[in-house]
C-alpha cells in the first residue's frame, strides 16, 4: 500500500473512495506518509548551536547596521567603526567584535511583521509566525527529537534558564524540553541544580533506589500510556545520566578553565555564559541558548547600549575566536539575534521603539561563510533595501547547517503532519 504514498499523495477524497480506503484507513496512511515522505536528519557541518538570544529588541542601528551618513535623528548617538573587513563598519561599541568580523557572517535584511515581544520572541525560536490553533516547538526542541544522545549530557540546554515559553516543546512529547542550569554562572559559589545527590545518599545507595524506582515504573507504565509518564521516564534517565557522569559533571564547571581565558571572556554575566556554552558544546550538547541583557531601549538607548554592549563585545569576540583556536569554528554555529529591531528615528525621550520591518542577526562557523555582509536596509535602516531575510530562510539555513530539512514534516497532536518550517528556503549565499 505504502508505495502509493507520494509528497501530495491521497488528497481528494474521490481518490480514497476510488481505491477502497475508508476514512480513517486513509488516515492511518496518511500518517504513515508523513512518517515516510521525509528525511532522515544526518549531521551537517554544524554539529552544535550557540543561539544568543537578546530580549528586548536589539537597535540595529546601535549594533550591527548603523548609518553614519543619516541625518542625526536617524544616525542616533553612536558613530560606527570600520571592521577588519574592508569596507564593513559597525557600531562603536563592538571594538572587539569589529577584530573578528572576518568570521562573521552580518545579516542587515531580516524582516518580519510582528511587533509584539511575545509574536516577535515566537517568531525567532520557532521559526513561525503565532498561531491559536498550534503551539509551535523551538528549533533547540526539534534538534533533540531529531537527534540521538551525545556524550550522555542533555542535547539542549538553557543559560541561565530557559527564558520564555517559546523556548519549549510545543507540540512535541514533553522529553524534548531543554535542561536548564537553574542558576546564573557568574554567581558565586555557582552550581547547577539537581546535578549532585542529596546529602547523606552514597553511589551504592542511590544504584538500588534507582533499581527500585524501575520495578515500579515497568509496572505503572505498562498500563498508563501518556505523553506525561513517557517525559518522566526520560527526565529520569537525563537526571541519572548527569548525577552519575564525571563528564557531564565536568562541563559544567568553569572552575577546569584557565584563569586567564576566564579573564579575556570577562568575569561577569556575558563572560561566564559565553564560556559555559563553549563548553557544553564541547561536551556534546547540541543546541544552547543563552539571554543576556534587557534590550527594550525606549528610553536613553545610548546609556542602554553603553551599559550592556561592552561586555558582550569582550564575550562574543573571545567565544569567535576560541572556537576557532580550538578547530571548532567549522563545526559549531553561532547566532546573535533579537525578537525586532528598533524604529528608524530617534523617539522623544532619547530611545527607539518596537520596528520587525528590517533588523539584524550574526551568524558564524558551523558551515556559515565568514567575512560577508547579506542582504541590506535602505539609508535609514527602515525596510530592507537588498535580499530580504524572512525568518523562515534564516531557519531554514541554520536547520540545513546541522543536517535537518527544514520542511520535514513532524506528528502534531491529531496525527497533523506539519513542517519544522513552512515556506522556508536556505540561502545559499550565506553558506560556506
Amino acid at each position: 500500500m505504502t508505495r502509493f504514498c507520494s509528497r501530495r499523495g491521497f488528497l481528494q477524497v474521490g481518490f480514497c473512495g476510488g481505491i477502497g480506503l475508508s476514512l480513517p484507513e486513509f488516515f492511518r496512511l496518511q500518517s504513515v506518509q508523513a512518517d515516510l515522505k521525509h528525511y532522515e536528519s544526518v549531521e551537517g557541518t554544524a554539529k552544535s548551536v550557540i543561539f544568543i538570544f537578546l530580549p528586548g529588541g536589539m537597535a540595529h542601528q546601535e549594533s550591527f547596521d548603523p548609518k553614519p551618513y543619516a541625518p542625526v535623528e536617524y544616525r542616533g548617538p553612536l558613530s560606527a567603526i570600520q571592521t577588519n573587513v574592508s569596507g564593513t563598519v559597525i557600531s562603536q561599541m563592538w571594538q572587539k567584535t569589529a577584530q573578528v568580523a572576518d568570521k562573521l557572517a552580518i545579516c542587515r535584511s531580516m524582516t518580519h511583521g510582528e511587533a509584539a515581544h511575545e509574536r516577535g520572541t515566537h517568531n525567532m525560536f520557532t521559526g513561525y509566525r503565532p498561531s491559536p490553533a498550534l503551539t509551535f516547538p523551538s528549533m533547540g526542541s526539534v534538534v533533540t527529537h531529531e537527534f540521538g544522545p551525545r556524550n550522555n549530557i542533555p542535547q539542549y540546554i538553557c543559560i541561565p534558564n530557559q527564558p520564555n515559553e517559546f523556548a519549549g516543546t510545543g507540540y512535541l512529547s514533553s522529553s524534548y524540553a531543554p535542561f536548564s542550569l537553574g542558576a546564573d554562572p557568574a554567581a558565586n559559589g555557582f552550581t547547577v541544580r539537581d546535578l549532585k545527590l542529596p546529602g547523606g545518599v552514597d553511589s551504592q545507595r542511590f544504584d538500588r533506589r534507582r533499581s527500585i524506582l524501575d520495578l515500579v515504573n515497568q509496572q505503572f507504565t505498562s498500563r498508563q500510556e501518556a505523553d506525561a509518564l513517557k517525559a518522566v521516564d526520560t527526565f529520569y534517565e537525563r537526571a541519572y545520566g548527569l548525577v552519575t557522569s564525571p563528564q557531564a559533571q565536568e562541563a559544567f564547571d568553569l572552575s577546569k578553565e584557565p584563569d586567564k581565558l576566564r579573564d579575556e571572556y570577562g568575569r561577569n554575566a556575558a563572560g561566564a555564559r559565553l564560556l559555559m556554552a563553549r563548553r557544553l558544546v564541547e561536551a556534546g550538547a547540541r543546541f544552547v541558548t543563552l539571554t543576556y541583557g534587557g534590550w527594550d531601549h525606549h528610553d536613553n538607548i545610548e546609556r542602554g547600549i553603553k551599559g550592556q554592549v561592552p561586555a558582550l563585545d569582550q564575550a562574543f569576540a573571545r567565544l569567535i575566536r576560541d572556537l576557532d583556536e580550538r578547530g571548532r569554528l567549522g563545526e559549531t554555529l553561532v547566532c546573535i539575534a533579537s525578537e525586532f529591531g528598533r524604529t528608524p528615528k530617534i523617539n522623544g525621550t532619547s530611545g527607539r521603539d518596537h520596528w520587525p520591518k528590517v533588523f539584524s542577526v550574526v551568524l558564524a562557523g558551523g558551515g556559515i561563510k565568514g567575512g560577508i555582509t547579506y542582504g541590506t536596509s535602505n539609508a535609514t535602516a527602515s525596510e530592507p533595501e537588498d535580499d530580504p531575510l524572512t525568518v523562515p530562510d534564516w531557519a531554514s539555513t541554520i536547520y540545513h547547517c546541522l543536517g535537518i530539512v527544514s520542511d520535514k514534516e513532524l506528528m502534531a497532536p491529531g496525527d497533523r503532519p506539519i513542517e519544522i518550517v513552512k515556506g522556508g528556503r536556505v540561502r545559499q549565499e550565506l553558506l560556506a
